[in-house]
């Protein structure tokens, strides 16, 4: 699962939250929940909270009540051993386990439906199978529309550096099966990167396919890519940058507005610092970009989003886009955040990070499978080693109205830092309907506190009381956590060396 894989809307003039509410449960550390166990926040089912982990063979789904007090562990011994990959689609009382194993030469694609209790109320089915090559291959990718009655689950072949072969697989909510289509995409170079992948709430698969000078170049062209749910083949558009250059695309669906959002930050020459933000509106019912702009960064915005470390002219060169939030007017929200990392082995690189995720597998002696940006579980226990410092410093949202517009921006001050790993950093977006809240640990003193700050539908800032009830012993990870209702979120959190769960309830 991916990350930053799915945000909720953002929802405008809903009575506001009180922090003089708020409260904190933590989860009892279990013996087996070490530091290097693979988890995912399945989310809140019934009044259950769910949780899945998985500590090298041993798969389980812990349930716990709403004080986070465990009602019982379920060992999953329906998954095997080979475990590739596992994706969830969460319902309010019940959930999907769409899971990829091998097996000698071959991957399968399997399905679970299980309640909230963690009983099995289906499978497991089997969905696909794909012959590969020795070793363990991720080669399905799952995804699924905001309102979550259009599951999708994509392969893609690699048949050369400038050949790609596209399977998918369409289902709606109740895992009925509803399309299945296989086409080639061809790239015009062979340094071609392709955007996140998303399905809509129509069933309509969209993503972008850049084009790149060079392996470690800036984005000189793009095209959007749209496969309508039962169609079998891609409408191609492509969006002319007027001799800029982009840097790493991002997209997302306005299923109210039936338009597609696409977010980059952009360049006036190759390889330059980072001029500014470039905005387009895709319509899906006008076949056409209703919108468009290019936006310059300011000289006041530069100077007050940049790291102590840096110049004003070079300010933006190592942030990266984050989110990219719909509002119901057909505007939109686009949250960056400034994020480097420091190595006595090498120096900073913004064009390996940006596309490490893309990496190719073995599929046969004659082609490779493409891996999708989403990982196995959640990729949280990142341990590099090798004197690496990371950082995690300011976040600076945008607001555009539907004519791509900018209507303000505004920059959230945070700085924090690690070695050797990236878990605790970032931060995690909490929808409170009145405003959207960031939470992120700060340093005070050398005990990360878990920090919330909050920014109004007009673009003001509201750093709101420290957290009540937080125990200096329990060290926050943010950006793994998950907002499971209205006023309740999940996080997970380091307790010597154990993983354990707060929930928060605001």
């Amino acid at each position: 699962m991916q990350i930053y894989k799915t945000i909720a809307p953002l929802l405008i003039f809903i009575l506001p939250l009180f922090s003089s509410a708020q409260r904190i449960h933590y989860s009892e550390p279990e013996r087996d929940d070490y530091r290097q166990v693979n988890f995912e926040i399945i989310g809140k089912l019934q009044n259950n909270i769910l949780i899945y982990k998985n500590y090298r063979s041993k798969n389980n789904l812990s349930v716990f009540d709403n004080d986070m007090k465990l009602k019982k562990k379920i060992d999953l011994d329906f998954l095997p051993d080979r475990l590739i990959n596992v994706d969830f689609v969460q319902y309010p009382d019940f959930f999907y386990m769409i899971y990829q194993y091998q097996k000698r030469n071959v991957v399968h694609c399997n399905v679970v439906k299980m309640d909230s209790e963690g009983n099995k109320m289906l499978g497991p089915v089997e969905i696909d199978t794909t012959q590969t090559g020795n070793g363990d291959n991720k080669i399905y990718s799952t995804i699924y529309s905001e309102n979550k009655q259009q599951i999708m689950i994509f392969k893609i072949n690699k048949r050369s550096e400038k050949n790609y072969f596209f399977t998918t697989l369409l289902y709606n909510d109740k895992m009925e099966f509803l399309k299945k289509t296989r086409l080639p995409v061809n790239m015009q170079q062979r340094d071609a990167v392709f955007s996140d992948f998303i399905v809509d709430n129509d069933g309509d698969f969209v993503f972008a396919k850049c084009g790149r000078n060079g392996s470690r170049d800036n984005i000189a062209f793009v095209d959007l890519m749209i496969k309508p749910a039962m169609s079998d083949t891609f409408n191609v558009y492509n969006l002319p940058l007027n001799k800029n250059f982009l840097d790493e695309v991002k997209i997302k669906a306005d299923n109210i507005n039936k338009n597609i959002l696409i977010s980059s930050l952009y360049y006036k020459q190759r390889r330059g610092n980072v001029d500014g933000l470039y905005i387009a509106v895709w319509n899906k019912e006008n076949n056409r970009i209703n919108a468009e702009s290019y936006n310059i960064f300011s000289d006041e915005l530069r100077e007050n989003a940049k790291s102590e470390n840096t110049s004003a002219k070079t300010a933006f060169n190592d942030y990266f886009i984050r989110q990219i939030m719909p509002k119901r007017d057909g505007g939109f929200i686009v949250v960056c955040e400034l994020y480097f990392t420091t190595s006595r082995g090498g120096g900073w690189n913004r064009y390996d990070y940006l596309y490490s995720p893309y990496m190719y597998s073995p599929y046969s002696p004659y082609s490779n499978y493409y891996w999708s940006p989403y990982g196995y579980g959640n990729p949280w226990n990142r341990y590099y080693g090798n004197n690496t410092r990371y950082y995690s410093e300011n976040i600076t949202v945008f607001s555009f109205d539907q004519n791509a517009t900018i209507e303000w921006s505004n920059v959230l001050h945070k700085s924090n830092f690690d070695d050797d790993s990236d878990n605790s950093l970032s931060y995690m977006v909490y929808n409170k309907g009145s405003e959207i809240s960031f939470l992120y640990n700060q340093q005070e003193r050398r005990i990360k506190l878990l920090t919330e700050q909050g920014i109004s539908p007009n673009g003001q800032l509201d750093r709101a009381p420290t957290l009540k009830n937080l125990d200096k012993d329990y060290e926050f990870l943010p950006k793994y956590g998950k907002q499971v209702g209205a006023k309740q979120i999940v996080i997970p959190c380091m307790y010597r060396n154990y993983i354990c769960f707060a929930k928060i309830d605001f």
